[in-house]
């Protein structure tokens, strides 16, 4: 039997044929998900610069909390204070009671003031997790991107097309963790996201 020349040129053409068809399926693929990951990169890096500033806001009010807390303790104190003197001295006693009245509505000033420190470093831990949530949401897509790109890779070296629709899983999961992120959807994997932080 002779080998026919047409015959073997046309299988040969074929299979470069399917080579460039996947190998641009890979290209695309990757400059796709290579441009979805800038832009999921820019928005994590806001959220990050925010995750920072609501921290920063929160160790602010708390230490201000705390020095309210200081300055209500001390009026307290003094009041006090001036009470147990002013029953130690009989003839000085009326202005030592005004003077720790003075100072109970100090401390009660303080008090107030403190309770809405308070709250605001509590909103500030809120919005420090809410910002966290989304980056978390950033991270995963970001690992299952660079996982995705890989396989891209290997496939794009063996010219498998097996390798290149399991390239598609974690590429699928990675466009809709980024999606996620960037439209604040509640969608999150705790248990992956405690592995990875």
């Amino acid at each position: 039997m002779d080998i026919d020349p047409i015959e073997t040129a046309s299988d040969a053409s074929a299979a470069h044929e399917a080579r460039s068809r996947l190998n641009t399926l890979v290209a695309i693929s990757v400059a796709l998900l290579a441009t979805f990951m800038g832009v999921c990169k820019v928005k994590d890096d806001n959220l990050v610069q925010a995750m920072q500033q609501a921290q920063a806001d929160r160790i602010d009010h708390w230490s201000y909390y705390q020095s309210k807390n200081v300055r209500e303790e001390v009026a307290r104190a003094t009041a006090d204070q001036m009470r147990a003197q002013a029953a130690a001295l009989p003839s000085g006693a009326k202005a030592l009671n005004a003077a720790a009245l003075r100072y109970d509505s100090i401390a009660a000033n303080e008090a107030t003031k403190k309770e809405v420190v308070k709250k605001q470093a509590e909103q500030d831990q809120a919005t420090y997790d809410a910002l966290n949530y989304r980056d978390d949401q950033f991270d995963l897509s970001d690992a299952l991107a660079a996982i995705a790109i890989s396989l891209l890779a290997m496939t794009s070296l063996t010219q498998k097309r097996w390798l290149f629709v399991t390239a598609l899983v974690p590429l699928v999961f990675a466009v809709l963790m980024g999606l996620a992120g960037l439209m604040a959807w509640q969608l999150h994997s705790d248990a992956l996201a405690k592995l990875l932080s």
